[in-house]
């Protein structure tokens, strides 16, 4: 879904007005707290990186170019808070080289069957390094030269990173039609 931002808005955030920040944050937060729940280990971690993408939008605002979406430039900040809150929490973890993780098998397998609600469920209980790779490859569609240099890894760890989320994805998402299914 596609957020309706009036540039009129912009300019009156870019001013500083109260009440455009406002109305800027209750059209947005929505939007961008999925953003931030993609990336995030609990609710309050997502919470807080709304927070600092927020104070950072409204702070570097006036540096919108005006070229493509507000949307788009608002999700980016929105993903590098989310790095940056994991950066500094130090969640990635060296992973063993990118031989070693083509090898790892998955079955074919659409996340066109899978609700928005399933996807959430089995991302939040995926490793963050595992995770974020996913979400930077696979929904925000980054490539891996791209995620290795946001996240301060090599391109093979994005690769090997990739791969294992991959598997470990497949695995807590049957994991959890299994407990559906039985009604646990």
């Amino acid at each position: 879904m596609s957020l309706q931002i009036e540039p009129e808005l912009i300019q009156r955030c870019i001013k500083n007005e109260a009440k455009a920040q406002k109305q800027l944050y209750d059209l947005c937060k929505s939007q961008m707290y999925g953003v931030c729940v993609r990336y995030s280990n609990s609710s309050d971690d997502a919470r807080d990186i709304l927070q600092e993408g927020f104070i950072k939008i409204f702070s570097k605002i006036n540096q919108y170019s005006g070229k493509g979406s507000v949307e788009g430039w608002m999700k980016r900040i929105f993903i590098n808070c989310a790095l940056e809150h994991y950066r500094v929490n130090k969640v990635y973890q060296a992973q063993s080289d990118v031989d070693t993780a083509w090898s790892v098998g998955f079955d074919s397998f659409s996340l066109e069957k899978i609700s928005i609600k399933e996807i959430l469920e089995v991302l939040n209980k995926m490793a963050p390094g595992y995770r974020t790779v996913l979400n930077l490859y696979a929904i925000e569609g980054y490539s891996h030269a791209e995620i290795a240099d946001m996240l301060e890894i090599n391109e093979g760890t994005s690769k090997s990173q990739l791969s294992r989320a991959r598997k470990v994805f497949m695995e807590e998402y049957k994991k959890l039609n299994n407990n559906l299914v039985s009604g646990r």
